[in-house]
């Protein structure tokens, strides 16, 4: 089955890690995405990652996390032969993506009111760390800056350690997922309007998005959200030593927490109420303790997610990789070899599978500057007109 993008042209025009993930997630649906990157000046990601050799090779792992299915352009967008070549490629896309400092496009004459006239078509997404407008529109972000700024730090680690950033760069990757969620629904509502749309995503934003709960609850009671660490409001609902690991338990709602504490023998705290188990939230904590370091905690969690108690072993990320669970969800692919980095790499797909027509890879990573003569010869320039972009730079 046909996936949902093909025959969408999206020209990416971003760099580190949640402009190309937007992107991304369209190209692994079957969008063509051509990567435009600046010939002297290429996407920071390309040297970023746990491979020192990779990095210097301009094909770091962070690139190649997100750039599989794309083609490679190399365009230098200050200059005006460079920017006249885009503008080419604009007039056959359905989706432009930058995340550059708010109002640089604007300024090279490559803003939204620009290229419309172009492209009345174009679907034209900004990414930034805070908008296009605001008295912090010009600042400049990465992932944990907004961590920082936006509270999430302060609510994170133990009050004795808070505030700590997460240990993955969480805050990229759900913009990104958040900007090719608008660049969706921009698609969809063009289908319905036949009319181009301007999209502002910012960081902060879907930072205040991923706190929706606690601003709520901040505007009813006036308390700032606290750093709990590993424990919650409930004994039955945080993390817990066994006899061999730590194991987090989940059992939030009065029916989970009924079964579990029948499940390790300590009905007297079987009761339902919520005000009970919050006031006697020590006594079921020490309880607890004292239970779980008679087993491990595989023989934990087997038992307990047989009688229905949510519970998990707390795991390293390669012992996540090794269970063969994640093999059934299709949401890893293998490249097996990568000529240009002469090895193979696994690499995400996307956060869900279709029946048919889902996301998928197809091509690996390219270089840099990959399909620019390609690309360019399929907008009708010959092969002196390339030279000639070469030797002026614009290339």
């Amino acid at each position: 089955m046909q996936r949902p993008f093909e025959g969408i042209k999206v020209l990416d025009i971003t760099h580190v890690l949640a402009g190309p993930f937007a992107a991304y997630q369209l190209a692994v649906l079957g969008a063509d995405v051509t990567k435009v990157e600046n010939p002297s000046d290429v996407d920071q990601s390309r040297y970023m990652g746990s491979d020192k050799n990779l990095n210097a090779d301009l094909m770091g792992t962070n690139f190649l996390t997100q750039n599989s299915n794309k083609k490679s352009i190399t365009l230098n967008l200050k200059k005006s032969q460079g920017r006249d070549v885009l503008k080419q490629l604009v007039k056959e896309c359905d989706v432009l993506i930058e995340n550059y400092r708010a109002g640089s496009f604007r300024e090279l004459g490559l803003g939204f009111d620009d290229l419309k006239k172009i492209n009345p078509k174009l679907i034209y997404c900004s990414m930034t760390g805070y908008g296009q407008n605001g008295p912090r529109a010009h600042h400049t972000v990465y992932d944990h800056l907004i961590q920082a700024n936006s509270g999430i730090m302060s609510t994170t680690g133990t009050p004795e350690t808070a505030p700590i950033k997460t240990g993955i760069q969480f805050m990229d990757y759900a913009t990104g997922t958040m900007g090719a969620f608008a660049i969706s629904s921009a698609l969809f509502q063009r289908s319905q309007t036949n009319e181009g749309q301007y999209i502002d995503v910012a960081m902060l934003d879907v930072a205040a998005i991923l706190s929706a709960s606690h601003i709520t609850g901040h505007s009813i009671t006036g308390h700032a959200p606290t750093a709990n660490g590993n424990g919650h409001r409930y004994a039955s609902s945080q993390l817990y030593e066994t006899k061999d690991g730590l194991l987090m338990l989940g059992a939030a709602n009065p029916g989970q927490h009924r079964r579990l504490m029948n499940a390790l023998d300590l009905e007297q705290f079987a009761h339902e109420s919520y005000e009970q188990r919050e006031a006697q939230r020590e006594e079921e904590t020490a309880a607890i303790t004292d239970k779980l370091k008679e087993r491990t905690a595989q023989e934990w969690e087997t038992y307990l997610q047989k009688n229905h108690v949510p519970a998990a072993i707390l795991r390293t990320m390669p012992d996540m990789l090794k269970d063969p669970h994640l093999e059934t969800r299709g949401l890893l692919h293998r490249h097996d070899h990568i000529d240009s980095i002469g090895q193979g790499a696994t690499v995400p797909i996307a956060a869900f599978t279709y029946q048919d027509g889902g996301p998928r890879v197809d091509t690996p990573p390219p270089t840099l500057g990959a399909d620019t003569d390609q690309i360019l010869n399929g907008l009708g320039y010959s092969a002196a007109d390339i030279t000639a972009l070469r030797d002026e730079g614009a290339i």
